[in-house]
């Protein structure tokens, strides 16, 4: 592989592996607890619950007074505060697990939108794409854009749910090649479900509650399954246990040698089009359209310029969360969900600036809201367009 195939993230960001050891609550935006309602496990889960899990462990290991930094008494010098973050920024977070063979850790991938998997019974699954098409002017549409992607087929078929891309498949799909049935791995052999019975509790006195059972479904990983974290700003052990997601499960952080493929980003500048590929939830402000989209398509971020010309937008997920700080919910914002795509024509951009912006995220310069920053959200990759 190529040196722009590949990014290793020596000098200013750290790699590491974090090893579920219990069943985890991943919980998403629906609210649950009432009688006979079901708790959802949300697969992949949003960048911010690594982020706070991380944060949490580095406050910790620092000895910082916990109250003392939640009311903003206290910063860290590479936390900040809660109201104003420092330079910890969550940049990776995605599914992982360790190779067999040795000590590397692979990278799992959720499909990106432009792609659809196939599956006639026993036969192998097969992956076709979405290509940006001038629909006839009989065809009318919703789409704001010039191009619709469209999937041509000489027979129907049914899409097949569940499959992930390996990281093998990833880098393919980055340098513009078409993955393949080895380069897909299924949600059956990442984890399995296991479904927990909750009972409500009367306030008063703090007992069961009669007729108030609720259900919430838990991920149980795989051995050797669990999630890839690259972080910037700020250090991380080498070994450190967590308490993740709901319940605040223990995890354990490994430091492994992981590896995230990247584009050829001097092809992607020569050629002057390219794929956007969100890598976790975009929160835009009108929901789908890009930040420094206007209403022509024209697409205007640092040290880049470009044309929309289509896009692939997997279904809007709202965002929110628990602010331990504030002991209060977080603000609910839509977002664009991970693993969409959007078409980029008539780009000018350098080599150098599209490895910044990848780095940067989609954020405006000051960022607009550097907690959510922090935590991960508006990450992207750039794919060659062939």
């Amino acid at each position: 592989m190529t040196h722009q195939a590949m990014h290793h993230f020596q000098d200013t960001t750290t790699s590491r592996f974090i090893e579920p050891l219990d069943v985890l609550f991943l919980r998403g935006n629906q609210l649950f607890g009432e009688a006979g309602s079901y708790g959802e496990a949300l697969m992949p889960p949003w960048p911010s619950v690594a982020a706070g899990a991380l944060r949490s462990r580095i406050l910790a290991g620092d000895g910082i007074d916990l109250t003392a930094f939640a009311a903003g008494r206290i910063s860290h010098p590479q936390l900040g505060t809660p109201a104003q973050p420092g330079s910890f920024v969550l940049q990776h977070f995605h599914l992982a697990r360790r190779r067999p063979e040795g000590s590397d850790v692979e990278t799992i991938h959720p499909l990106p939108a432009d792609l659809l998997v196939t599956q006639d019974q026993d036969a192998p699954p097969s992956i076709a794409a979405l290509k940006p098409t001038v629909l006839h002017p009989t065809i009318a549409t919703s789409s704001p854009l010039p191009l619709v992607p469209v999937l041509a087929q000489s027979g129907r078929s049914k899409a097949s749910t569940g499959w992930w891309l390996r990281q093998s498949g990833w880098h393919k799909y980055l340098q513009g090649q078409m993955p393949e049935a080895a380069d897909l791995v299924h949600s059956k052999d990442l984890w399995a479900y296991d479904e927990r019975i909750g009972i409500g509790l009367d306030e008063s006195t703090r007992s069961a509650a009669e007729g108030k059972l609720y259900t919430a479904r838990a991920v149980a990983f795989k051995e050797g399954v669990g999630f890839a974290v690259a972080v910037a700003g700020a250090a991380l052990p080498e070994q450190a246990s967590l308490r993740l997601g709901g319940d605040g499960r223990a995890a354990h952080l490994h430091s492994a040698h992981i590896t995230w493929p990247a584009p050829d980003y001097a092809a992607i500048a020569q050629a002057g089009r390219c794929r956007l590929v969100l890598t976790s939830p975009g929160i835009f402000d009108d929901g789908w359209r890009l930040p420094g989209m206007g209403a022509d398509g024209q697409l205007t971020l640092p040290g880049l310029s470009a044309k929309v010309v289509a896009a692939a937008v997997n279904r809007a997920d709202t965002i929110s969360g628990w602010d331990l700080a504030q002991h209060r919910p977080k603000p609910a914002q839509k977002a664009a969900g991970s693993a969409s795509v959007y078409w980029l024509q008539e780009l000018q951009a350098t080599p150098e600036a599209l490895g910044k912006l990848v780095e940067h995220g989609l954020w405006s310069q000051p960022c607009e809201d550097a907690a959510r920053r922090a935590e991960g959200f508006n990450r992207f990759a750039l794919a060659a367009w062939t």
